[in-house]
């Protein structure tokens, strides 16, 4: 049975209930807000304002704080302007009013008032989230930091446990009483103005009273509540009750013995906006009531009575069963679905439990038998209460199995093995060493409905066994000793290898389909791979080279525990490849890109950059089995390179700088162009000419700007001095004047024209 404790505020769903009450005066620790600002300079009288609060702070200080732990914190006391100068002088604790009234004599008034700040920093060194609290501001300013006391106050009365705050005006107008009057009027504090030291040291007096001794609060009157719900319930089951009001949705129902002592409580249901629900009745028979009580104080509003009675609950299965296996449970008289049957060792203790299952909707299920033999009971139990409502005695024998497999297998070898007597499809075979604990497994296999499966030999040999192992309790049933030996396997390749190339690689002796030809760096550690080929059921394979040269070792390694089981040194050396191009070219245009020294089809071809990071590209093709292909130049001029990149580790091997001109800029190469930039269509142009060699055959041509070089619109042959006269096209467009070499197959130099 639980209890209220009449002090806390909600409902612990899981552990119990806890209701708010009032809190006495004496639990309620008191921290001193000073104001030391700047302002208590002013006079009254004819005396500063901060000689009138030293000289009646007594006034404050009774006998309360003697057994209560009381500290002081004052602002604006040490630096101008500063809306952070707020400082605990004395700690929160017990006889410190000696202490406090000399702490109050040093302090020299300087700067802001930072009170909304000093107020909420007080509550949280008294923790008032947590432990009743209470603030006494003596202030005679407004807050001068730009933050709200009012809204503070809204958080402080929301937040705090008992907390409360009294506020002592001192000096200030009519005005300004409600901007420091919400923080007391907010938490259930006093607000008193003093303009005097007379009417100060009253308003002391009278705030150290309150502190002292807070009135009371009166309880309101609450109305009754009808609650209802039926004469008789089984003992476990749901119980629908019902209740006329809902006054709060927190308010809850409770199930209690008759004569149980008013806050006491048990099994309950939150009311929320309902006006029934189900209540879980309790395990024990007898005579009990429904109460509808409050959440706030644990008061009881109404009741009904209910007695609980018992259910009629059997539960049976087979006399005997294997150990570990799965057998027939029934049941009738089910209570509720989250009750259980279970089986337990003959005598265990009530509640306990060892394998389960949940009786659900059902009438029958399966149920694992414990893997160790001897006699035990079947019960049915209430999850309510874990009563036992109905028990029957069963022994579970020692069931009858076999395991089998070869004497001997080789490491990383998949072998058959074999079994009889399966209790269990999630039982398991397993190899393990030779004396290794009872419970542990490698590699395994389940038995399913098998009675047969192909099984992982370990990576190292030695002797080892078979074992068959229930699923339940982890319990060896067979074994069977085997000895693991070592395989004889070969790998072999070439003696050396260029960067990147695919290479062809032999082997002898697989074990298994799974395992794998690798190539790693000479001395790289065990079990490490880089590039590598499955070797299934082949006994030969192309593996790809590192990118980077240098002294490798190919090797067999086993899939199961990756074990090297064969080597051989291999030497990756550098392939001699060359990339070439154009050294200049128009943007956007296309580039005749030629290779040699291929060392893979998927090496590629990219334009980048020049000084690009390694491995990046932009547009790029791949080699394949070409010599020479065709790549689009960049959209913005600037400094370029080719690049032959590997596709193995993204190296690159080869490079030829190459500069992208404006889509309009001349091209020349051993001759020269000179025309007008634009003209108008069918004009007629002169072109002149300057080059740096004779031939048999060389022209000035006009063709189109996507025009192939060695076609044209009109071509004129070069027998005499400049200019030629060339007739444009009338269609507007861009066009491009040509000086072909046609004896030597060469372009010279190029211009672009506009005709518009």
């Amino acid at each position: 049975m639980k209890k209220i404790t009449l002090k806390a505020a909600t409902l612990a769903l899981a552990g119990g209930l806890t209701f708010a009450a009032p809190v006495n005066a004496a639990d309620k620790n008191v921290m001193i807000v000073f104001d030391g600002s700047n302002s208590m300079w002013g006079q009254i009288d004819g005396t500063a304002k901060i000689e009138i609060a030293r000289d009646v702070m007594e006034n404050l200080l009774g006998e309360w704080t003697e057994t209560r732990k009381v500290g002081l914190m004052a602002y604006g006391h040490r630096r101008r302007g500063d809306c952070s100068d707020m400082e605990t002088i004395v700690v929160p604790g017990e006889g410190t009013r000696t202490e406090i009234l000399d702490r109050i004599g040093a302090i020299t008034p300087t700067g802001k008032t930072p009170l909304t700040s000093a107020v909420e920093q007080a509550a949280t060194e008294l923790s008032y989230t947590d432990t009743p609290a209470t603030v006494v501001l003596i202030s005679d300013g407004l807050e001068s930091c730009e933050r709200d006391p009012c809204a503070l106050a809204e958080t402080l009365e929301k937040g705090g446990v008992g907390f409360t705050t009294h506020v002592v005006g001192f000096g200030l107008g009519d005005a300004d009483t409600a901007a420091l009057s919400c923080l007391a009027e907010k938490t259930g504090g006093q607000y008193i103005s003093a303009s005097n030291a007379e009417e100060l040291g009253r308003a002391l007096s009278t705030v150290g009273t309150a502190v002292a001794e807070p009135e009371p609060e009166p309880e309101p009157e609450l109305p009754e509540v009808t609650v209802t719900g039926p004469e008789t319930a089984l003992a476990g089951s749901l119980v629908r009750v019902g209740w006329d009001k809902a006054l709060d949705k927190r308010d809850y129902v409770t199930i209690v013995p008759t004569g149980t002592e008013l806050g006491e409580y048990d099994n309950y249901i939150r009311v929320k906006d309902r006006t029934e629900g189900d209540l879980r009745a309790p395990a024990d028979t007898g005579m009990y009531e429904l109460r509808y009580m409050t959440s706030e104080d644990g008061k009881v509003l109404g009741t009904a009575m209910i007695e609980i009675t018992e259910p009629e609950v059997t539960v049976s299965g087979p006399d005997t069963a294997l150990a570990g296996e799965r057998f027939p449970v029934e049941w009738t008289g089910t209570i509720d679905g989250q009750d259980y049957v279970t089986i337990v060792a003959m005598g265990a203790e009530e509640g306990s439990h060892a394998n389960y299952v949940r009786v659900s909707d059902k009438s029958a299920e399966m149920l694992q038998a414990p893997a160790e033999t001897g006699l035990y009971e079947l019960r049915y139990v209430l999850k309510e209460g874990r009563r036992t409502m109905a028990r029957q005695p069963i022994e579970i024998t020692e069931p009858e199995v076999t395991v089998s497999g070869p004497d001997t297998a080789l490491a990383g070898e998949r072998f058959p093995v074999e079994w009889t007597g399966t209790i269990d499809g999630q039982d398991y075979v397993t190899i393990v060493a030779m004396g290794a604990e009872e419970g542990s497994h490698a590699n395994y296999v389940r038995v399913s409905d098998k009675s047969a499966e192909m099984l992982q030999a370990p990576a190292e040999t030695g002797l080892y066994e078979l074992r068959y192992v229930l699923k339940e309790g982890r319990r060896t049933m067979a074994r069977q000793p085997i000895e693991i030996t070592e395989p004889e396997v070969t790998v072999s390749g070439p003696d050396t290898a260029l960067a990147g190339e695919r290479f062809p690689v032999e082997w002898t002796g697989t074990v298994d389909g799974q395992d794998y030809v690798t190539i790693v760096a000479m001395g790289a550690e065990e079990g490490s791979h880089a590039n590598y080929v499955r070797v299934s059921d082949k006994s030969a394979e192309m593996l790809q080279a590192p990118a980077e040269t240098g002294l490798y070792e190919l090797r067999y390694v086993l899939k199961e525990g990756r074990r090297t089981m064969a080597r051989q040194p291999i030497e990756i050396i550098e392939p001699e490849v060359t990339v070439s191009g154009p050294d200049e070219i128009r943007a956007n245009s296309e580039i005749t890109v030629e290779w040699t020294g291929t060392v893979d089809d998927q090496d590629y071809i990219t334009i980048v950059a020049r000084g690009a990071e390694e491995g990046s590209h932009a547009k790029y093709f791949r080699v394949r089995d070409k010599s020479k292909e065709k790549l689009q130049a960049p959209a913005d001029p600037g400094l370029y390179e080719l690049r032959y990149i590997l596709k193995e580790g993204r190296r690159t091997m080869a490079r030829h700088a190459i500069e992208v001109l404006a889509a309009d800029a001349a091209l020349e190469s051993g001759a020269s162009l000179s025309a007008p930039e634009t003209a108008a269509p069918g004009a007629v142009i002169d072109v002149g000419w300057n080059v740096n060699s004779a031939s048999a055959d060389q022209r000035i041509t006009l063709a189109r700007g996507n025009q192939a070089i060695f076609t044209w619109l009109e071509a004129v042959r070069i027998s005499g001095e400049p200019p030629v006269q060339i007739t444009l096209p009338e269609e507007p467009g861009i066009y491009e004047l040509r000086f072909l070499d046609v004896a030597n197959q060469a372009v010279l130099s190029r211009k672009v024209i506009a005709v518009e």
